[in-house]
This record gives structure tokens, C-alpha cells and sequence, in this order.
């Protein structure tokens, strides 16, 4: 994209924005917007990520005559066509909203997660996606139920993967959780060893599995969840941070194993992220859960999706080691400004 054309999409969202007084979707739009392709990438192959109230769509499909906004961020995903993706906690949330924007960019997608009927519904929806992108090449979707803290279940995923995708490019380890809030010494060991055997033990147990064949290939793409909690403990949250903390341990010792290597390791480390989250936290009290969000604008999963699909289409040499992503108005686990949506 030319220079003035940049200049011209990132004035129309500007003003947009101020019309509609989001002067945080301006900012977003200002910073996302620098990701742009130089010319001479076949305008196809770029991904249009609008707002989760709107879909995503080739580029091609947007005219420049309309009087709607352009998109909030385009980058290029021809690298992803094709590619073979596996994705852990994908029934809901970040899992599925990746799941679906993977789909969206021509990638193969098998997605595993313990609810199966809600994992057939991000099937589907996946499908579609990709149907309605217009993307040649990739679209195949594969669900499966699988618990990736039951060891005997993730020692047999590759037999129930079907045969032409059993070769996975990019492995997403999302699957995750906190159960409550109470501080240490009144922590149940159950929720301790549900959350360890989840956030820590299968995200381990399935890099284990697949990171074989990728070094066989010699190509892959792993990229963990982590979190702020990873960085920053908080009261309330001892374990959960300590999960998160070993995810990050973790992360930087694979990628240091790995550099002498083309396979690529990436953290992506959310904020404040509006999902189910927060409910299973509060163990299913919605209206506690909300309380978490009140007075801004949190991340949503969509958010967090993008990061991911732009960390594993960048070019074979560039890996984004860490991708740490809040709302504008949070600092920290427990510094937030709650002045009032943006």
C-alpha cells in the first residue's frame, strides 16, 4: 500500500472515530494499521479484521466507495494457506475466536476441547468462515474431544486426528483456566491439581507429542497462552500465577532449545480479556464475573485471536517471542483505570 493511501484510511478512521467519540478505536486503528503490506503482495492474500460485531472478509470484497469504516487492521496470510493448525481449548473464547480467523486465512484446523457440542458449533462456524472468505486452498476442519490433562488422551490424539492433517504446522496452546479467588490456605488441593494439570501438565504433554514431528520436518510454530499473571503475581491468584509463570519458564527454555532450528516459539500474554473466563473464575457467577469489567473497555476474544493469526503469519525468519497485549486502560494484574468506557 502506497504511502498516501495509509495516510488516507488511517484520516477516515480517524474521523470516524471522533464522530462516533471512540477515541480508543482511533488509537487502536493508529497502531494497527502500521502492520500494512508494501505493495507488490497479491491484494487477495490479505485478511481484513473488523470489530467482532462485523465479519472478516478479503480485502477485495471492500469498496472503496462505501461509507462504512475501513477495517481495523490488514495483513498479509498468504503464508498460512494451507498450513495445518491444532488448537487446545477451542469451544469457546480465544480457542474458538482463533480457530475461526485460522479458518478465515485458508489454514487447516483441527480443534480439540473438552465441551463436544459446543466444539461442533466452532466447527461449523469455522467452516463457514472459511467459505465465506473466498480463500482457495485449506477449510478443513476437524473436532475432537479431547481433556489435555488426561495424559492417556493427548498419548492418543495423533490416531484420532484425521490422516492429511495429522501434520501440524502451528500448535496453539490455549487450553486453560482459574478456579477462584481465595488466598493461600484455604485453596483447595483439587483446584490446585486441576489447574496445574491443565495450564501447566497438557500444554507440556502436548508440545511433548508434537514438537517430535516438527523437528523431523524441521518447521513448526508453537505458540503458548500466557498471561499478565505470568509476569505479575496478585492476591487472590497464587496459583493460577504460578501456572502462568511456569508457562513462561517453559516457553523461553523451549525456545532456547529449539534456535538452532527453523521451528519458531511465541508467547502471547493477555490482559484483561472479556470471555467465560472470569465466570468460570467466580465459579459460574455472572454478575461477579462482570464486576471484573466494569468501568472500561476490556480486551475481547477476537483480540487476542489477531495476535495469534499476526504472530504466525510473519515471514519464516521473524519470530514474536512475546506478544504482551492489554486494554488501553490497564497497567497491571491490579492497576486499571475504571473511569468509564471507552
Amino acid at each position: 500500500m502506497r504511502s498516501d493511501q495509509l495516510r488516507l484510511l488511517l484520516a477516515s478512521k480517524f474521523v470516524h472515530g471522533l464522530r462516533k467519540g471512540r477515541v480508543g478505536d482511533v488509537r487502536s486503528a493508529v497502531n494497527r494499521n502500521r502492520r500494512l503490506i508494501p505493495g507488490g503482495v497479491p491484494s487477495d492474500n490479505y485478511l481484513s479484521y473488523r470489530p467482532p460485531s462485523a465479519s472478516v472478509i478479503p480485502r477485495r470484497a471492500l469498496s472503496s466507495s462505501s461509507s462504512s469504516p475501513p477495517p481495523s487492521m490488514v495483513f498479509n496470510t498468504s503464508r498460512l494457506i494451507n498450513k495445518t493448525v491444532l488448537i487446545t481449548g477451542a469451544s469457546a473464547g480465544i480457542g474458538a475466536a482463533t480457530a475461526i480467523l485460522f479458518a478465515k486465512a485458508g489454514s487447516n484446523v483441527v480443534i480439540l476441547a473438552r465441551r463436544a457440542e459446543a466444539l461442533k458449533a466452532v466447527e461449523d462456524a469455522a467452516k463457514a468462515a472459511h467459505k465465506e472468505s473466498g480463500v482457495q486452498g485449506g477449510g478443513k476442519v476437524a473436532s475432537i474431544q479431547l481433556d489435555v490433562s488426561d495424559k492417556a488422551q493427548v498419548a492418543s490424539l495423533l490416531d484420532k486426528i484425521p490422516a492429511d492433517l495429522r501434520s501440524i504446522d502451528i500448535l496453539v496452546n490455549n487450553a486453560g483456566f482459574v478456579y477462584g479467588v481465595e488466598r493461600v490456605g484455604q485453596i483447595s488441593d483439587s483446584d490446585i491439581e486441576s489447574m496445574f494439570a491443565t495450564n501447566v501438565f497438557g500444554l507440556i504433554a502436548m508440545t511433548q507429542l508434537l514438537v517430535k514431528d516438527m523437528k523431523a520436518r524441521n518447521a513448526g510454530h508453537i505458540i503458548n497462552l500466557g498471561s499478565v499473571a505470568g509476569r505479575e503475581p496478585y492476591v487472590g491468584g497464587s496459583i493460577y500465577c504460578a501456572t502462568k509463570h511456569a508457562v513462561r519458564a517453559f516457553t523461553g527454555s523451549l525456545m532456547r532449545e529449539l534456535v538452532d532450528t527453523p521451528i519458531r516459539v511465541s508467547e502471547i500474554q493477555p490482559g484483561m480479556v472479556e470471555t467465560e473466563f472470569s465466570v468460570v473464575r467466580f465459579r459460574g457467577d455472572k454478575s461477579a464475573a462482570d464486576k471484573v469489567y466494569e468501568g472500561l473497555t476490556p480486551l475481547n476474544a477476537e483480540d487476542i485471536a489477531e495476535e495469534i493469526v499476526w504472530a504466525a503469519s510473519r515471514p519464516p525468519h521473524v519470530n514474536l517471542a512475546e506478544v504482551f497485549v492489554l486494554p488501553t486502560n490497564q497497567a497491571s494484574p491490579t492497576i486499571s483505570y475504571r473511569g468509564g468506557k471507552m
